[in-house]
């Protein structure tokens, strides 16, 4: 049986420039911004969400220029910038230039129907300004929170933003991060079902450590566009990673335009977006064991991983101890050119072996090179 997921096109929305501004009260400058866009139209990115206007005027004018510079360029990339469902928020996104008006809007359990009613005039009242204003804009709107919210009031406000104002894009967020990826999925399975006519996002919160997975899921189960962020920047504990979450998916056979393969220039991004994070926070994002892009991606300790066949990378780094093999001590040595006799390369392993579980910890390069001295 086909799978149903094969050659379908997802959009990729990258949210660095506006959620990477809740991560910890980091600021990006227009100079930032510009660099950060360029990367984004470089590796395919559909969309950019560039910003906050409402927040304030500067913040408007950086965004204006942002989506000019962007137009100026000939970029494939859309611009984009989130505000409140409310009429306010839209005459500023329309007077930003930007291609696409995104909006939020939070819908509790506890909402009356007269409540509910008032919040669609609003939202049908904004959208009418866009639609004024900004014809051909791809308008979104985030319904939060979907891991707090029933399913009936959630098709309800599907239902009508979807058919009564045919909006481009029903955004779904795990704004808790408290859904785990076989909820998440089958939440969005059931929305996905609705005849709503509508592309469906995904956009997760990472406080359970499952942002990149349950957007992952959300996609497979239905969703057709995807919010994420260089190295999952973004409020609290972050959101879905870019990188990993549309290499899975392209692996999987959904078309994405993203150029995950790409590395050199997805750690250039990485590496740009971690140092402001370090300059402005103290911190790294880009971790010792981070997924594809830390250090560890290329270390390799037990003796069946020697052989090169496992992982996700290229590149190898070995250390040696107690589960050390033959050959990845050989390659070990051949590595480091530590002269050796390979004849006896079995019993330079016994001896590395040995004096790893006496000492309680991995061996030196210095220690390694003696064992295989005294070894001849």
């Amino acid at each position: 049986m086909p799978d149903k997921n094969f050659g379908r096109k997802i959009l990729v929305i990258d949210e660095t420039l506006r959620e990477g501004m809740q991560f910890q009260g980091l600021v990006f400058s227009l100079q930032q911004r510009i660099k950060i866009l360029e990367f984004q139209e470089a590796l395919g990115i559909d969309i950019c969400q560039a910003g906050y206007p409402s927040a304030h005027p500067i913040e408007a004018k950086i965004v204006t220029l942002l989506a000019a510079h962007a137009k100026k360029n000939n970029f494939r990339i859309r611009t984009a910038a989130l505000g409140r469902a409310f009429v306010p928020d839209a005459k500023i996104l329309c007077e930003t230039g930007i291609d696409d008006p995104h909006f939020h809007l939070q819908v509790k359990n506890t909402i009356t129907d007269k409540e509910l009613t008032r919040l669609f005039r609003e939202i049908e009242a904004s959208i009418g300004i866009v639609r004024s204003h900004r014809s051909g804009a791809m308008i979104s709107i985030a319904m939060l929170d979907i891991g707090k919210t029933s399913l009936d009031l959630l098709a309800r406000c599907a239902r009508f933003l979807s058919q009564n104002l045919k909006i481009d894009i029903l955004s779904l967020p795990d704004t808790s991060g408290i859904m785990a990826p076989n909820q998440l999925h089958d939440r969005i399975k059931d929305l996905s079902a609705l005849p709503l006519g509508t592309k469906i996002a995904v956009h997760c919160h990472n406080d359970m450590g499952m942002a990149s997975a349950n957007s992952i899921m959300g996609i497979l189960a239905g969703a057709s566009v995807l919010e994420v962020s260089a190295l999952g920047l973004g409020e609290r504990n972050g959101i879905g990673d870019l990188f990993t979450t549309a290499k899975q998916l392209r692996d999987q056979g959904l078309e994405l335009k993203v150029d995950t393969n790409n590395l050199k220039l997805f750690r250039k991004y990485y590496g740009y977006v971690d140092g402001i994070v370090r300059e402005q926070t103290g911190h790294h994002l880009i971790q010792y064991n981070t997924p594809a892009f830390g250090e560890a991606m290329h270390t390799h300790v037990a003796g069946t991983h020697a052989k090169g066949e496992f992982g996700a990378m290229a590149g190898e780094k070995f250390f040696l101890n107690l589960l050390c093999g033959q050959a990845l001590v050989q390659k070990y040595l051949n590595l480091n050119s530590i002269p050796h006799d390979k004849k006896i390369i079995s019993t330079i392993t016994t001896a590395i072996k040995t004096q790893s579980i006496s000492l309680g910890r991995r061996l030196t390069k210095e220690e390694i090179k003696a064992i295989a001295a005294s070894s001849k």
